[in-house]
């Protein structure tokens, strides 16, 4: 849909095939943005958990190198995209770049649908995301109606959902609803690290754009930079896959990927702070005229690449955080809403998405355009990406003094979950009786008397 309305489209020099205004041409435009954020939510949301379900049975070690695995898949074709089309965008044809996207989706498409028979997953009928919603409301207003939030005999204000306590759901589906709750501290402290990442396609984006991308007589695309923060994600992922080697190989109690998600978070801090350095190192340059997408811009003369250090720090980031929170998303609920789980998961990092959006619109308007300027020689840029770096260093702390709660995965946490749950107890104990009454079948000690 994008592809035509940006410029008009001869088919010889006396006919146009359209002549939308630009008004005309910016609904289009943002309305493809929509269906396409559409798209997007909805791949993100579907793909990972439909693939990880076959894995219900593995182990924390298993599940982390799927993640592992997972993410390096993806970015591996994010890099061949940013590399290949963003050139054919910026130095061939910019409506070429969008039809490729376009018929690879199509494909993409009548592939899915030849094999949909073999990928529908049915989610039991009690774990549904309508029925979490339901058991929050349920507390919410047994909690209204009785005009506080704790009983005498109410441990957790979800309980007032129970059948038992006044609510209308069963004790398995509000125990649930438990174990998907103690995660919500995790998933906040992922907005703002989301906030973060998102500085690539925008606060990093325009310092790419703003400096010399000339390269010995080649001018490199601004997205191509994007690769730069994928490699290390590329090389680290085997690296982490030995160290989880090690570290789960032992016979102790196991070791947690909150470590992973401190010490990303970290990085991500000191990225946008050297992104602040390397504004105020930017701006000493001399500026000189450089063509981009066929409009002379004036920038500075800083070799792009001095950026660098900046995108490499954010895909170390994004090579520990990212794979390990699907990890403890994935593991530390009940089977029957690990896929709501991850649902969540996603939703909270749509959240960081806004929230950059916000801090930009603040910074903008609050500065009156000093923070975030149309003319980056001209503003303080520096000082939002030090701002963003102090809001994400004492996130960091902050998700330090809850990590404890996530840092253990052996089973005996992972029972308060699951074994806590009265229909798996139940299964438990049929197949211990089961077991004892194959026992008695087969040994020949007992006669037929005392097997009586």
């Amino acid at each position: 849909v994008v592809a035509f309305p940006f410029e008009d489209i001869y088919i010889d020099r006396r006919h146009v095939l359209h002549t939308l205004t630009k008004r005309e041409q910016k609904i289009v435009f943002y309305f493809a943005l929509l269906t396409a954020s559409l798209g997007i939510g909805g791949i993100r949301a579907i793909v990972c958990p439909l693939s990880a379900y076959n894995l219900e049975d593995c182990g924390p070690k298993e599940l982390l190198s799927f993640f592992n695995w997972f993410y390096w898949l993806i970015n591996l074709n994010s890099a061949l995209v940013f590399v290949s089309i963003s050139y054919i965008q910026q130095s061939v044809a910019r409506n070429l770049g969008f039809l490729i996207p376009f018929v690879s989706v199509l494909m993409a498409t009548i592939t899915i649908h030849m094999v949909r028979g073999e990928m529908i997953y049915k989610p039991k009928t009690d774990s549904s995301l309508l029925t979490t919603f339901g058991v929050i409301a349920s507390a919410l207003k047994t909690c209204c109606m009785r005009y506080r939030y704790f009983s005498g005999g109410v441990t957790n204000w979800l309980d007032h959902a129970k059948e038992n306590c006044g609510g209308q759901y069963s004790e398995i589906q509000v125990e649930s609803t438990k174990s998907l709750a103690r995660l919500f501290p995790l998933f906040a402290f992922q907005i703002l690290y989301r906030t973060c990442i998102m500085q690539i396609p925008s606060g990093y984006y325009l310092q790419t754009m703003n400096s010399n991308l000339n390269f010995s007589g080649f001018v490199l695309p601004v997205a191509a930079m994007n690769v730069i923060s994928i490699v290390p994600l590329l090389i680290l992922v085997p690296i982490l896959e030995c160290i989880n080697s090690c570290l789960f190989s032992s016979k102790d109690t196991g070791h947690s990927p909150t470590i992973y998600i401190v010490v990303g978070q970290l990085s991500a801090a000191l990225s946008v702070m050297v992104a602040g350095f390397s504004e105020i190192h930017r701006k000493h340059f001399p500026q000189v005229e450089q063509m981009l997408s066929e409009e002379v811009l004036l920038v500075s003369s800083m070799p792009c690449f001095h950026l660098a250090p900046q995108y490499i720090l954010l895909g170390v980031a994004e090579a520990l955080v990212t794979p390990s929170c699907s990890l403890l998303s994935f593991w530390l609920v009940p089977e029957r809403i690990r896929g709501i789980s991850m649902h969540f998961l996603t939703l909270f990092n749509g959240a960081g998405c806004f929230m950059g959006a916000f801090f930009v619109l603040t910074a903008h308007a609050g500065t009156q355009g000093n923070w975030f300027p149309h003319l980056l020689h001209e503003g303080k840029l520096e000082r939002f990406f030090f701002f963003l770096a102090s809001l994400m260093t004492v996130n960091t702390l902050g998700f330090w003094t809850i990590a404890h709660r996530y840092s253990n995965l052996n089973q005996e946490y992972t029972n308060e979950f699951r074994g806590s749950l009265p229909e798996e107890k139940l299964l438990k104990h049929e197949k211990a009786i089961k077991h004892y009454d194959s026992v008695l079948e087969s040994s020949p000690i007992l006669s037929p008397m005392e097997k009586t």
